[in-house]
């Protein structure tokens, strides 16, 4: 049997824009558009139903953004305020890279062999 090796992404906004496999760049661009009171975040999760781990990335009413990384499987959870666009792209893009390559495994190795 062969395993999956990456999860397919999807980055959304609050806003309705969605784009799948978001690059660095286009989470970026969605990051520098959140705005104050109808686009306030972003999500990056898996492309699949039900999803259970993800990144967020909200406009605070001061300018700066709260970035949420959450992952229950793995019993991992932080919560950051970050002011840097560029660089909350560049952590996220990093964290779900990582983590869709860690799901993809975990999937891979639960997965009865037939």
């Amino acid at each position: 049997m062969v395993g999956r090796e990456y999860i397919r992404l999807k980055a959304e906004s609050e806003g309705g824009e969605l784009i799948v496999e978001p690059s660095e760049d286009a989470l970026y661009e969605m990051i520098i558009e959140l705005a104050l009171p109808d686009n306030t975040f972003v999500i990056v999760e898996p492309d699949e139903d039900d999803p259970t781990w993800f990144a967020s990335v909200a406009c605070l009413d001061d300018g700066t953004y709260e970035v949420e990384y959450r992952d229950p499987l793995r019993r991992y959870h932080r919560l950051d305020t970050a002011t840097d666009p560029s660089r909350i792209a560049s952590d996220v893009t990093i964290w779900t890279a990582q983590a869709s390559r860690a799901h993809a495994v975990l999937t891979r190795d639960s997965s009865p062999d037939f």
